[in-house]
Formats: C-alpha cells, sequence, structure tokens
C-alpha cells in the first residue's frame, strides 16, 4: 500500500493513502540506520509504503512505514540540538511561501538569506511575501519596500500583504492553485493567521508576540499538510496543499561545500564567473570580482554578509542561530 505523508507529530506520521484513507503510522525501528542522518527520517510530503502488522499487545493490526521514494527535493535546515544531524522540514514541494516581517518582530536578512540558499541547493522556487504591513508606519514602510527591491532585483517574487485585514490575500490563491506549498517563517510572523485566511475552517491556532523579547511563540508544534480543495489524492491529480511548520528562529545550513555556496547566491554567483581565480572564496583574493561588486554596491552589502556567515559555519563545523 502507497500513500503520502500529511503530518509528522514526532513519533507517529500520518499518511493519507492513495484509495483515501488516513492512516496513523509508525516507522521501523531499523528503517532509522539505513543511513538516513535526520532527527526525522520520514517527513511531511513524502511517498512511502505502508506494511500492516499485527503485534504482541494488541489484536488490530499496525501500519509501518517500510520504504520512502526518492525526493524530488526537499527543504532541510540543521538540527539545533544534534549539530551532524538534519531535519527534514518538507519534501516533495512545488514552492516554498516565506512569510517575513519587518516589525512585531523583525525578520532578519541573514535569515531570509540561509533559507533561499538553502531553497536554491534543494532545488525549491520561494516566493517572499512579507506580512503585517498594515502594523508600519512611513519609516518602516520604506525600509520594507528596501527590502523588497532588493530581493526582487536579485530575482526572487515578493508580496506585501496583511493577514490580519486581508490586504493582498487573494491575490495569493492563484499563486497556490494545483500546487503544493510550504509555509515557513520565524515564530511571530502571522503564518497561522495568514493559513486561516487562505484555508477557512483551518482553525490554526495563534498567539500574541511576547512583549519582553518581541519575538513570537510557538503555536505549530508539528508539521502538517493542509487540503485546499478536496480532491481525490492521487498520483495524477495535482491537489492544492499547503504545508504549515513550526516556527524557527534559526536556519543552520546542512550538507553544503564552501565551494559550493557561492551557486546558492543568484547575485553573487553572477559576478563570481569574473573573478581571476576559479577557487576563488570572495573573501581575501586578489582579482575578486565579488569584492568589487559589495565595494560598488551592486551586490548588497547584508548579501555579502550572509554568505561569509554561511563560510564560517563550514569552518566552525557546528550550528550558527540567526540573529
Amino acid at each position: 500500500m502507497k500513500g503520502l505523508v500529511v503530518k509528522n507529530t514526532g513519533s507517529w506520521y500520518t499518511v493519507r493513502t492513495d484509495d483515501g484513507q488516513l492512516l496513523d503510522c509508525k516507522v521501523k525501528g531499523n528503517f532509522r540506520l539505513k543511513g538516513i542522518r535526520t532527527t526525522n527520517p520520514v517527513a511531511v510530503g513524502d511517498r512511502v509504503t505502508i506494511s500492516q502488522q499485527l503485534t504482541t499487545n494488541t489484536q488490530h493490526p499496525t501500519p509501518w512505514i517500510t520504504a520512502i521514494e526518492d525526493r524530488r527535493n526537499y527543504i532541510i535546515r540543521k538540527s539545533i540540538n544534534l549539530s551532524k544531524q538534519s531535519h527534514i522540514i518538507a519534501a516533495n514541494v512545488d514552492q516554498a511561501f516565506l512569510i517575513v516581517t519587518v516589525v512585531n518582530p523583525q525578520t532578519s536578512t541573514t535569515f531570509i538569506d540561509r533559507f533561499l540558499a538553502s531553497a536554491e541547493a534543494y532545488r525549491v522556487p520561494v516566493i517572499l511575501i512579507f506580512n503585517k504591513t498594515d502594523l508600519l508606519d512611513d519609516d518602516a514602510l520604506r525600509y520594507q519596500q528596501a527590502v523588497v527591491n532588493l530581493y526582487e532585483t536579485i530575482g526572487y517574487e515578493c508580496r506585501q500583504i496583511s493577514a490580519e485585514t486581508g490586504e493582498g490575500v487573494d491575490e495569493l490563491r492563484s499563486m497556490l492553485e494545483g500546487k503544493i506549498t510550504l509555509f515557513s517563517g520565524n515564530s511571530g510572523v502571522g503564518k497561522s493567521t495568514l493559513i486561516n485566511r487562505l484555508v477557512p475552517g483551518a482553525n490554526l491556532r495563534t498567539a500574541e508576540i511576547s512583549d519582553a523579547h518581541n519575538t513570537g511563540m510557538h503555536t505549530t508544534t508539528f508539521s502538517e499538510m493542509i487540503p485546499i480543495d478536496h480532491s481525490p489524492l492521487t498520483i495524477d491529480h495535482s491537489p492544492t496543499y499547503l504545508i504549515d511548520t513550526p516556527g524557527i528562529k534559526g536556519f543552520g545550513t546542512f550538507d553544503m561545500e564552501p565551494e559550493e555556496i557561492t551557486s546558492y547566491f543568484k547575485d553573487i554567483f553572477r559576478f563570481s564567473k569574473d573573478c581571476r581565480f576559479s577557487n576563488c572564496t570572495h573573501t581575501h583574493e586578489p582579482g575578486c570580482a565579488v569584492l568589487k561588486a559589495v565595494e560598488d554596491h551592486y551586490i548588497a552589502e547584508s548579501r555579502y554578509q550572509s554568505y561569509l556567515s554561511m563560510l564560517d559555519d563550514k569552518e566552525e563545523g557546528k550550528y550558527r542561530e540567526a540573529q
């Protein structure tokens, strides 16, 4: 029996089978030992094979996930507690919506850049959704527009919305049609509020921002795939799904070689081809076209600093939380 993983609570996985059943499944213990170095060997969005077996403690068969089909892509980050392992946020997605805010709380450009670089590495298109526009004063609006201009110039699509008032939300619906879309972002950026707008009846919990630290409080504790339409799920059909994920504070990059990182920054890669040395690290070398582009403001200083922080990750060999 085959199906799609639509929910992950840590120890149980809910699978929607190809014939429409919802089964709560477990993962075979030895399945975790097959070279899968992640905190979650199975992720929401995985297509899996299930077998049902009787156990000694119950007369009802337990569904077990016994195999994962090859993933066409995934979003992955380094586990905070286990620096040598990774955490797959979701698999087999058509696109990702990264929800960001410039106030209450402020999403750092370092976090945005790390997410974008990881998405580039695993071939996941990203749209940046700037939420809470209704809270912005004139200065904050100008800053947000400057950030939008930066990422649009690089080649990323950006949308400015207010999930609270509904401004700009209707335009997002057509972008979701027939696709599986990952929703991600820092805690407190209004991800759950936006999904509740897009999916009436989702009833996701929302929480106020912590006054003490101006940060969000986690309201989603597990990943879940939420259907927007109710078409039957088959391999040939393309239903519309959202994947809601827990808010994340930092984004540690995983499984990237230092020489590869340049290619995951579109703007830096564009200039790197003109460097004097083919193995240029863009940190100190003479004839570095990237350093010259930063100096001439063709590459934003914030983007270059994000690139350097990812190089530091590789040198330190550990997780660094984005600030």
